[in-house]
């Protein structure tokens, strides 16, 4: 019996061939340059940080990006200097068929901006600090007072359930955090004070004052009170 034969030889030929092919077309492939860069944002926050900003971030030394190699590029290393922005909650770097190196990123979501003496900056969904943006000012709830290590989990939370919520995320215009740690908040319309008290049973809290407020619109009173009082467990006190 013969082991090789034309039949045999022709095939380990082909498959020869297919190897060699797929590598040649492999190494040249990796020496090609890129044909340009594009940065793409997903999400619903778009405007603190520019598209030219990530792309300097994103092309090393500030080169154009048809004068790098496939292969010189460190993917991984791109993805963490973008991530490191603080503008940043995360980006998708990748090179496509095509040659075009792309940035796919998400920027962060700001939930209230803090003011404390000389010191202004956001606060993310995540709970962590976000620098103002020079292009853009996000509509949250202004917050006066002392963020610590103590609260600021807690405070972090009340901040994504007034983001989340399209009533509070309307009505709440700023948080004042007092030396004790109990919560004023102000309202949009109206010149009333909302006596919120502590960072216990805020989805309750919430619940009674929407309650409140939904009934009192009906009766034409909310320009009558001064503070409403929420500490009470699932009652409100109105002060005229």
């Amino acid at each position: 019996m013969k082991i090789f034969n034309w039949t045999n030889i022709r095939l380990l030929l082909m498959i020869g061939s297919v190897l060699f092919l797929f590598s040649f077309t492999s190494n040249r492939n990796s020496h090609r340059k890129l044909t340009k860069s594009e940065v793409v944002f997903v999400g619903v926050n778009t405007l603190f940080i520019e598209k030219e900003t990530v792309n300097k971030l994103l092309i090393e030394n500030n080169q154009n990006a048809s004068s790098i190699e496939k292969d010189k590029l460190d993917l991984n290393k791109l993805e963490r200097i973008l991530n490191s922005n603080d503008m940043i909650e995360k980006s998708d770097v990748f090179v496509s068929i095509d040659g075009v190196l792309k940035a796919v990123v998400k920027q962060k979501t700001p939930i209230a901006r803090v003011i404390n003496g000389n010191e202004s900056f956001y606060v993310d969904y995540e709970g962590g600090k976000m620098p103002l943006s020079s292009n853009f000012a996000a509509r949250v709830p202004l917050v006066s007072g002392e963020i610590n290590k103590k609260n600021s989990g807690e405070f972090t939370q009340l901040c994504r359930v007034i983001y989340d919520d399209d009533f509070l995320k309307k009505n709440i215009i700023a948080i004042q955090i007092m030396p004790n740690g109990n919560l004023k908040m102000f309202n949009r319309n109206y010149n009333y004070q909302i006596e919120f008290g502590s960072l216990e049973d805020v989805s309750q809290k919430f619940k009674d004052y929407k309650a409140f407020f939904q009934k009192a619109v009906v009766d034409s009173t909310l320009y009558k009170y001064k503070k409403i009082d929420l500490r009470f467990t699932k009652q409100v006190v109105c002060t005229k």
